[in-house]
Protein backbone atom coordinates (compact mmCIF):
# COMPACT_ATOMS: atom_id res chain seq x y z
CA UNK A 1 0.00 0.00 0.00
CA UNK A 2 1.50 3.38 -0.91
CA UNK A 3 0.95 6.60 1.03
CA UNK A 4 -1.78 7.87 -1.31
CA UNK A 5 -3.95 4.85 -0.44
CA UNK A 6 -4.30 5.77 3.25
CA UNK A 7 -7.67 7.28 4.07
CA UNK A 8 -7.32 9.51 7.10
CA UNK A 9 -10.28 9.71 9.47
CA UNK A 10 -10.11 13.49 10.02
CA UNK A 11 -13.38 13.60 11.97
CA UNK A 12 -12.04 11.09 14.51
CA UNK A 13 -8.71 12.96 14.65
CA UNK A 14 -10.41 16.29 15.39
CA UNK A 15 -12.33 14.67 18.26
CA UNK A 16 -9.14 13.32 19.80
CA UNK A 17 -7.19 16.59 19.44
CA UNK A 18 -9.19 18.16 22.27
CA UNK A 19 -8.30 15.21 24.51
CA UNK A 20 -4.63 15.45 23.57
CA UNK A 21 -4.49 19.10 24.60
CA UNK A 22 -6.44 18.50 27.81
CA UNK A 23 -4.40 15.48 28.91
CA UNK A 24 -1.10 17.14 27.99
CA UNK A 25 -1.93 19.96 30.39
CA UNK A 26 -3.91 18.11 33.09
CA UNK A 27 -1.51 15.19 33.66
CA UNK A 28 1.60 17.24 34.56
CA UNK A 29 -0.43 19.67 36.68
CA UNK A 30 -2.20 16.85 38.51
CA UNK A 31 1.09 15.04 39.14
CA UNK A 32 2.69 18.24 40.47
CA UNK A 33 -0.26 18.86 42.79
CA UNK A 34 -0.48 15.26 43.98
CA UNK A 35 3.30 15.13 44.45
CA UNK A 36 2.93 17.86 47.08
CA UNK A 37 0.11 16.14 48.97
CA UNK A 38 0.95 13.73 51.77
CA UNK A 39 -1.79 11.38 52.93
CA UNK A 40 -1.76 11.43 56.75
CA UNK A 41 -1.80 8.27 58.84
CA UNK A 42 -0.99 5.99 55.90
CA UNK A 43 1.88 3.55 55.97
CA UNK A 44 4.58 4.75 53.52
CA UNK A 45 4.66 2.73 50.32
CA UNK A 46 8.43 2.33 50.34
CA UNK A 47 8.23 -0.92 48.39
CA UNK A 48 7.03 0.89 45.24
CA UNK A 49 10.25 2.42 43.78
CA UNK A 50 11.72 -0.89 42.56
CA UNK A 51 8.31 -1.81 41.15
CA UNK A 52 7.86 1.40 39.19
CA UNK A 53 11.49 1.30 38.07
CA UNK A 54 10.85 -2.22 36.76
CA UNK A 55 7.73 -0.91 35.04
CA UNK A 56 9.92 1.68 33.30
CA UNK A 57 12.36 -1.04 32.25
CA UNK A 58 9.57 -3.21 30.86
CA UNK A 59 8.19 -0.17 29.03
CA UNK A 60 11.57 0.34 27.35
CA UNK A 61 11.67 -3.31 26.26
CA UNK A 62 8.10 -3.15 24.94
CA UNK A 63 8.89 0.03 23.00
CA UNK A 64 11.88 -1.65 21.36
CA UNK A 65 9.71 -4.67 20.53
CA UNK A 66 7.07 -2.34 19.01
CA UNK A 67 9.77 -0.66 16.92
CA UNK A 68 11.03 -4.03 15.69
CA UNK A 69 7.46 -5.19 14.95
CA UNK A 70 6.73 -2.20 12.74
CA UNK A 71 10.08 -2.59 10.97
CA UNK A 72 8.88 -6.11 10.08
CA UNK A 73 5.55 -4.55 8.97
CA UNK A 74 3.66 -6.43 11.69
CA UNK A 75 1.11 -3.67 12.30
CA UNK A 76 -1.18 -5.63 14.65
CA UNK A 77 1.70 -6.62 16.92
CA UNK A 78 3.01 -3.04 16.82
CA UNK A 79 -0.42 -1.68 17.84
CA UNK A 80 -0.72 -4.16 20.69
CA UNK A 81 2.78 -3.40 21.99
CA UNK A 82 2.18 0.34 21.87
CA UNK A 83 -1.05 -0.10 23.85
CA UNK A 84 0.89 -2.17 26.39
CA UNK A 85 3.61 0.52 26.60
CA UNK A 86 0.95 3.17 27.17
CA UNK A 87 -0.70 1.07 29.90
CA UNK A 88 2.68 0.50 31.56
CA UNK A 89 3.36 4.25 31.48
CA UNK A 90 0.02 4.93 33.15
CA UNK A 91 0.77 2.23 35.75
CA UNK A 92 4.16 3.81 36.39
CA UNK A 93 2.54 7.20 36.91
CA UNK A 94 -0.04 5.83 39.38
CA UNK A 95 2.63 3.98 41.38
CA UNK A 96 4.98 6.98 41.32
CA UNK A 97 2.30 9.35 42.60
CA UNK A 98 1.13 6.83 45.24
CA UNK A 99 4.69 6.52 46.54
CA UNK A 100 5.22 10.27 46.74
CA UNK A 101 1.85 10.84 48.40
CA UNK A 102 2.77 8.45 51.21
CA UNK A 103 6.55 8.79 51.50
CA UNK A 104 9.11 11.53 51.90
CA UNK A 105 11.32 12.13 48.90
CA UNK A 106 14.70 10.46 49.07
CA UNK A 107 17.73 12.73 48.82
CA UNK A 108 20.57 11.66 46.57
CA UNK A 109 23.66 11.09 48.70
CA UNK A 110 26.33 10.78 46.04
CA UNK A 111 29.15 13.29 45.80
CA UNK A 112 31.49 14.47 43.09
CA UNK A 113 30.93 13.79 39.42
CA UNK A 114 28.22 11.17 40.04
CA UNK A 115 26.08 13.82 41.75
CA UNK A 116 26.16 15.99 38.62
CA UNK A 117 25.47 13.00 36.38
CA UNK A 118 22.53 11.97 38.56
CA UNK A 119 20.97 15.43 38.59
CA UNK A 120 21.48 15.85 34.84
CA UNK A 121 19.75 12.53 34.15
CA UNK A 122 17.01 13.29 36.68
CA UNK A 123 16.38 16.78 35.25
CA UNK A 124 16.24 15.59 31.64
CA UNK A 125 14.07 12.63 32.67
CA UNK A 126 11.53 14.89 34.41
CA UNK A 127 11.42 17.51 31.65
CA UNK A 128 11.12 14.96 28.87
CA UNK A 129 8.50 12.94 30.79
CA UNK A 130 6.27 16.02 30.51
CA UNK A 131 7.27 16.83 26.93
CA UNK A 132 6.65 13.27 25.72
CA UNK A 133 2.98 13.19 26.77
CA UNK A 134 1.57 15.13 23.79
CA UNK A 135 4.00 13.38 21.45
CA UNK A 136 2.78 9.93 22.55
CA UNK A 137 -0.86 10.96 22.31
CA UNK A 138 -0.50 12.65 18.90
CA UNK A 139 1.47 9.70 17.54
CA UNK A 140 -1.13 7.26 18.82
CA UNK A 141 -4.06 9.25 17.40
CA UNK A 142 -2.36 9.55 14.03
CA UNK A 143 -1.95 5.79 14.01
CA UNK A 144 -5.55 4.96 14.93
CA UNK A 145 -6.94 7.54 12.49
CA UNK A 146 -4.86 6.08 9.67
CA UNK A 147 -2.81 9.28 9.23
CA UNK A 148 0.16 7.02 8.54
CA UNK A 149 2.44 9.52 6.79
CA UNK A 150 2.22 11.99 9.67
CA UNK A 151 2.24 9.11 12.20
CA UNK A 152 5.60 7.91 10.89
CA UNK A 153 7.00 11.42 10.87
CA UNK A 154 6.18 12.17 14.52
CA UNK A 155 6.98 8.61 15.65
CA UNK A 156 10.60 9.29 14.67
CA UNK A 157 10.61 11.93 17.42
CA UNK A 158 8.30 10.20 19.91
CA UNK A 159 10.09 6.85 20.00
CA UNK A 160 13.53 8.12 21.15
CA UNK A 161 11.96 10.56 23.63
CA UNK A 162 9.73 7.90 25.18
CA UNK A 163 12.54 5.35 25.21
CA UNK A 164 14.86 7.89 26.88
CA UNK A 165 12.28 8.60 29.59
CA UNK A 166 11.75 4.88 30.24
CA UNK A 167 15.47 4.04 30.35
CA UNK A 168 16.46 7.05 32.45
CA UNK A 169 13.69 6.18 34.91
CA UNK A 170 15.54 2.94 35.59
CA UNK A 171 18.92 4.70 35.76
CA UNK A 172 17.59 7.27 38.25
CA UNK A 173 16.29 4.45 40.44
CA UNK A 174 19.57 2.51 40.29
CA UNK A 175 21.54 5.65 41.24
CA UNK A 176 19.29 6.68 44.13
CA UNK A 177 18.37 3.22 45.46
CA UNK A 178 21.30 3.03 47.93
CA UNK A 179 19.84 6.09 49.68
CA UNK A 180 16.30 4.79 50.21
CA UNK A 181 15.39 4.06 53.82
CA UNK A 182 12.98 1.14 53.65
Amino acid sequence: MNNSEYIVNTEKAAKYNKWIIALSVIIPIAVAILFGIKIPNVKPLGFLPPIYATTNGITAIVLIMAFLAIKKKNIKQHELLIKIAMALSVLFLVLYVAYHMTSDSTKFGGVGVIKYIYYFILFTHIVLSVVVIPFVLITYVRGITNDIVRHRKIAKITFPLWLYVAVTGVIVYVLISPYYSY
